[in-house]
């Protein structure tokens, strides 16, 4: 188990105050997703969190909201695809 984890030692969070990551509802999450924005392992943790559903914190550059919305996008397009193979 501690292989599948291996990623979050190249984390460019790694070393940075992890309340940073987690916000107060309203607070301002720019400052997390800047440092996002510049890691080696940004789609590792973004996969991390959405196969968690986490439910709070960014992770991979998103917050909670915007996770969210990716994985009803994320259904949403495999519903209108089995519909349209349905329809053929």
């Amino acid at each position: 188990m501690a292989g599948a984890q291996d990623w979050r030692h190249d984390a460019a969070c790694i070393e940075v105050d992890t309340e940073l990551f987690f916000p107060e509802p309203g607070e301002p999450t720019a400052p997390a997703k800047r440092i996002c924005a510049g890691c080696p392992v940004r789609a590792e943790c973004l996969s991390f969190a959405l196969a968690r559903r986490e439910p709070h914190g960014v992770f991979g550059g998103l917050s909670v909201g915007e996770r969210r919305h990716l994985l009803r996008q994320s259904r949403t397009a495999v519903h209108a695809g089995g519909s349209q193979t349905d329809a053929a």
